[in-house]
């Protein structure tokens, strides 16, 4: 515990007053502890930081930066990506815009320019074909009107109902991308891959690839049709006189069931999908058209990107499967 030295001492200049305890030239001293003193802690030093050389970046820069750096990586599918939705939106909307097409690509099926291979490249590229396993599907959407009658007459009392519809139907037409090993036999000639350009030391490549694949297939029932009910609506009605009397009105319930319309406008549908050219032409061409970008840039771009070449031609033209007949 801390000691205080207490030390008095008297100024011999001066004169004696009334009321001086100690004599001139006397010191008293005396050492003793003193009851309240308490240490106090001494203060940490602080921590002087560097003052920030850089004003400080908010947030949502930082992200800004980085979906712009993302977005010119992934440009080709954030294009497609694009595209496709403002296609689709048009299309919703019933406009018909002409728009420019980008194939879908990822970075990594850039070309390996500089890539020299020995490798006879046109078994490698038919063995990608041929591992394909899912068909192509081009997906139209097409409206049409059909109507709802409900005629319970009894003799000559006419008693009956009739509602029209507007409904929007949705149709796929289908291309079989691998039909088999016999329908690539070198004999057939389905498929033919020609050398344009040899891969030398830093230049790649170049070739042309021409294919026949079967002809789209149109859907082939009902079930391969759907209605959409949201946009599908009623636009007029008719009736008989009696309606609504006293008796025709008992007999008919105008309010049709939802499933009895949705069969009967898939019905109507699948009729138009296989039989009406205005729907049946859009149906194929899309087909054709999907087949096509599935093919060149999902399996044929990428293999030959990979062995130094460039594809620069590339053409599919269509084939009707031809019916082997049994032997009698």
């Amino acid at each position: 515990m801390p000691v205080a030295r207490i030390v008095n001492q008297r100024d011999p200049q001066r004169d004696p007053q009334p009321g001086d305890r100690y004599e001139p030239y006397e010191q008293y001293e005396r050492d003793e502890p003193d009851p309240y003193y308490q240490p106090r802690p001494r203060p940490r030093p602080r921590r002087r930081w560097p003052r920030r050389l850089l004003p400080r970046v908010p947030r949502w820069a930082k992200w800004t930066a980085v979906l712009v750096i993302v977005g010119l990586f992934f440009r080709r599918a954030v294009a497609w990506t694009v595209l496709a939705a403002l296609s689709a939106g048009l299309h919703l909307f019933g406009v018909n815009l002409h728009l420019p097409h980008i194939s879908f690509g990822w970075p990594w099926q850039a070309i390996s320019a500089g890539t020299t291979t020995n490798v006879v490249v046109g078994p490698i590229v038919l063995q990608k074909i041929e591992g394909i396993s899912r068909p192509a599907l081009g997906t139209e959407n097409f409206n049409f009107v059909f109507t709802r009658t409900v005629n319970k007459s009894v003799l000559f009392w006419p008693c009956w109902y009739s509602a029209t519809f507007y409904a929007v139907g949705r149709a796929s037409a289908t291309v079989d991308l691998n039909p088999g090993p016999a329908w690539w036999k070198p004999s057939t000639g389905h498929y033919q891959l020609r050398v344009l350009k040899h891969a030398a030391a830093g230049t790649p490549g170049e070739l042309a690839i021409s294919m026949a694949l079967p002809v789209p297939q149109l859907p082939q029932s009902v079930h391969d049709i759907s209605v959409d009910n949201t946009l599908s609506q009623p636009i007029s009605s008719s009736h008989s006189w009696t309606y609504p009397g006293i008796g025709c009105g008992t007999l008919i319930h105008p309010q049709f069931a939802q499933s009895v319309l949705y069969a009967q406008a898939q019905s109507v549908a699948f009729y138009q999908a296989t039989h009406l050219a205005s729907v049946t032409g859009p149906l194929v061409k899309a087909a054709e058209n999907e087949a096509v970008t599935m093919i060149r840039d999902n399996f044929i771009q990428p293999t030959v990107n990979a062995l130094g070449y460039t594809l620069t031609q590339f053409s599919i033209r269509w084939v009707a499967p031809t019916l082997v007949l049994p032997h009698m």
